[in-house]
């Protein structure tokens, strides 16, 4: 049996990865638009999101009252509450329209997510700080806003991907290191990936819809300034606290890095990095009208395009990259596996959810989505505050276009005379994705790669005990401010 641990797992998981897409070769490329069965979110009540809010208290629960069992089990519960939606829903609607369903996720939405997921945690892998990393406050801190800065270029997952273990590593002597790993996910995870579209799966589908590159980057960048600014500041008060409780420690023996020159190690990793952004862009500006069809679901050729290419650069890595310098950087291949186990119970168990968000006035959600009109006019404050809000437990892509739509879908308006609005949207999916661990992709990969190097990281509810403390303040204040 195949273990994940094993050198010859990446190379195994990247061909399973490959060959879920050798199906789609089978049918006729078509540039034409294909019919096929539709989930009509207006017939879908409430109940349907019963199985998703239970693999939701399932990943926020289990892990506190029954960690042994999770930590062996955690694949067949997401498998569980995948199948508790699925089952009635085909019962309820028909084979075809359950397959469907379920062919569009997997090749629409979470395969593609898991290969770049993949594809970044595999390169950024193979970077390493050499040298002495001493985590002072004043390091931290510098890490943090390097993180926030380099996150709207690279991606919030490429930038947190890159970052987390040189944070762990330096901190690795201190006591108090929960903290840093929070804000990390606050700050590069999340709230530093939005003054372009290659920062946030959200603003790059705004951007796919002909919102222009740097409109995010003009009209985003004060808010993300002072959100940045309060964060990096509070970060910084509070770690110099607790080094100070600590006694001011430096790292002794090996963790001190003596004897070893500073640098970086596997750069070619970083030429890599840049190959996984210029994938991403390529398939949302190269479009060439081209799809294969797999049970009516459209894959276009970018995107297939993309995937591949992302599995290639993973191989490269791979194979370019010495395996000493991935021990020595503490990698292993468990965060990606409990990622792509949890995520595929989420992206399944919220099929129903997202439908219903998009019936808009007609779904069972209707009295949520009139909240954001009064008279006819945006109420920028509520599509500000409901955005982050769906966007903390939903996907935020998908909720960014849903109140993209609502808000007329017109990006050239949208951009002018709407830009407020505008605004309030993409700030809210942005930021907001940052209040719980599954608001945005990277979140929980930096959860699992830290817990998987000894920090005991908070629950679930534990997470967003520190979320609704520190941010949630700090979100009515660019309410106050902007909106």
């Amino acid at each position: 049996m195949l273990n994940w641990r094993s050198p010859k797992f990446p190379a195994v998981l990247a061909t399973v990865l490959t060959a879920l897409f050798l199906p789609v070769l089978a049918f006729a490329a078509d540039a034409g638009h294909h019919g096929g069965p539709h989930l009509d979110g207006a017939l879908l009540s409430g109940i349907w999101v019963i199985p998703f809010a239970c693999m939701l208290l399932s990943i926020a629960i289990f892990p506190l009252t029954m960690p042994h069992f999770w930590h062996h089990h955690f694949g067949k519960i997401s498998l569980l509450w995948a199948l508790a939606f699925l089952i009635p829903f085909t019962i309820q609607f028909g084979f075809s329209l359950a397959l469907y369903e379920t062919v569009h996720t997997l090749f629409l939405e979470y395969i593609p997510f898991i290969i770049l997921l993949f594809s970044l945690f595999t390169v950024a892998g193979g970077v390493r700080l050499k040298g002495s990393l001493v985590g002072t406050p004043l390091l931290n801190t510098t890490i943090l806003l390097v993180g926030t800065l380099l996150a709207s270029w690279m991606g919030t997952t490429g930038a947190a991907m890159l970052l987390i273990r040189p944070l762990l590593r330096a901190n690795a002597h201190r006591r108090f290191k929960v903290h840093s790993v929070v804000f990390f996910i606050f700050l590069v995870a999340n709230i530093g990936g939005s003054l372009t579209p290659l920062g946030d799966p959200p603003l790059f589908l705004g951007f796919l819809k002909g919102v222009s590159f740097f409109w995010t980057t003009i009209h985003m960048f004060l808010p993300m300034v002072i959100l940045s600014a309060i964060l990096l500041t509070l970060f910084f008060i509070l770690d110099s606290v607790l080094f100070a409780k600590e006694g001011k420690p430096m790292p002794k023996g090996e963790a001190a890095g003596k004897g070893e020159k500073f640098g970086i190690e596997g750069t070619v990793n970083l030429l890599l990095l840049l190959g996984v952004v210029g994938s991403v862009l390529l398939s949302g500006m190269w479009n060439p009208h081209i799809s294969v069809t797999l049970y009516h679901v459209p894959i276009e050729l970018q995107n297939i395009a993309r995937d591949v290419l992302l599995l290639v650069i993973a191989g490269l890595s791979l194979k370019l990259t010495h395996p000493e310098s991935r021990k020595k950087n503490d990698f292993n291949w468990f965060p990606i596996l409990e990622v792509g186990k949890l995520f595929f119970g989420i992206f399944i168990s919220m099929i129903p959810a997202i439908a219903i968000l998009k019936a808009g006035e007609k779904g069972a959600l209707a009295s949520v989505i009139n909240l954001v009109s009064h008279n006819g006019e945006p109420v920028n404050l509520m599509y500000f505050w409901l955005t982050g809000v769906l966007s903390s437990f939903l996907d935020n892509a998908p909720t960014y276009l849903v109140f993209f739509n609502t808000a007329g879908g017109d990006a050239a308006h949208l951009m002018t005379d709407m830009a407020d609005t505008l605004l309030a949207i993409s700030a809210g999916a942005v930021f907001m994705g940052a209040n719980t661990y599954i608001g945005n992709a990277p979140n929980f990969m930096v959860r699992s790669i830290a817990e998987d190097q000894g920090v005991k990281m908070p629950s679930f509810f534990g997470y967003m005990a520190w979320s609704i403390g520190i941010l949630v303040p700090c979100f009515v204040l660019i309410s106050l401010i902007f909106f």
